[in-house]
């Protein structure tokens, strides 16, 4: 599988040069304390990363729970196990680093809770019904983020303890419903969601930390990242969040999206900064 990645690699970023410009533009922005030349390493590391990612997630369309279990396997799963055993469910908070395909389809096999993951639907709907529906085959449920709040207020009404797989380091679609910081050295907007559902219904916030063991190995690591969400300041959660995932992505930068357009937004004037 590896093998076609490294083809894949060669033709990603030597002849397609696929978002190169973007990527090393971000990487600059970024990281304007290093050298060139370490900017250029973590550029080649993470195309290498990139295409893994593509291939693992073509596996992962066709992969039996036994065999992304062997890939992908949570440390300390009893993190969560005792909110469920509350009754509790929780927001499990974390960003698009290291794999995060292999959590949707796995995630209702690896935890006790029932498994939500939200997120914006795919642009093409063919391929994008496809992808949902090889995602789901094991029992996650995969909602939009226009109606989770539906599916937060009937799972909470219904007390059935669910997982919400939130992945908050997409770019925002509205500026205005933000929550802007300065993050990795530029201005950057912040979804809120995770913060605002876990002060509505006062869930427990679980951050979990994909690790890259060895190629093609994972390992998630579960933290309680607020167990008591009404007894915070608002912000506080978010704020937090910015915190851990830029220091993840000084320790090892690797892993992240840097192809993505993360910065394509411009701040509003009226819109306050957290520096």
């Amino acid at each position: 599988m590896y093998l076609i990645s490294d083809i894949l690699y060669v033709f990603t970023y030597y002849l397609l040069r696929y978002r190169r410009t973007v990527t090393r533009q971000n990487l600059e922005r970024s990281f304007p304390e290093k050298s060139a030349r370490e900017r250029r390493r973590i550029e080649h590391r993470y195309y290498h990363h990139l295409c893994d990612l593509l291939v693992e997630g073509m596996f992962n369309m066709v992969a039996t729970p036994r065999q992304i279990l062997r890939r992908y396997r949570f440390v300390n799963r009893e993190v969560l196990n005792k909110y469920y055993e509350r009754g509790q469910s929780v927001i499990l908070l974390s960003s698009h680093y290291n794999n995060w395909e292999y959590m949707v389809t796995s995630l209702n096999f690896q935890v006790l809770h029932h498994g939500v993951g939200v997120g914006k639907p795919l642009n093409d709907k063919s391929i994008g019904g496809y992808i949902s529906r090889r995602r789901i085959r094991f029992g996650t449920e995969v909602v939009d983020q226009t109606n989770v709040r539906d599916v937060l207020s009937y799972y909470d009404r219904h007390h059935v303890p669910a997982a919400y797989m939130m992945l908050a380091d997409q770019s925002p679609s509205n500026t205005y419903k933000s929550y802007w910081a300065t993050f990795l050295n530029q201005e950057t907007p912040f979804l809120y969601g995770p913060e605002y559902f876990a002060r509505k219904y006062n869930y427990p916030v679980v951050y979990y930390e994909v690790r890259k063991v060895r190629r093609g190995r994972y390992e998630i690591i579960l933290s309680d990242f607020c167990s008591q969400p009404l007894q915070t300041q608002q912000y506080d959660i978010v704020k937090k969040y910015i915190r851990t995932l830029e220091e993840l992505l000084q320790r090892q930068p690797e892993y992240w999206l840097w192809s993505h357009r993360r910065w394509k937004r411009q701040r509003p004037t009226e819109m306050p900064i957290d520096n």
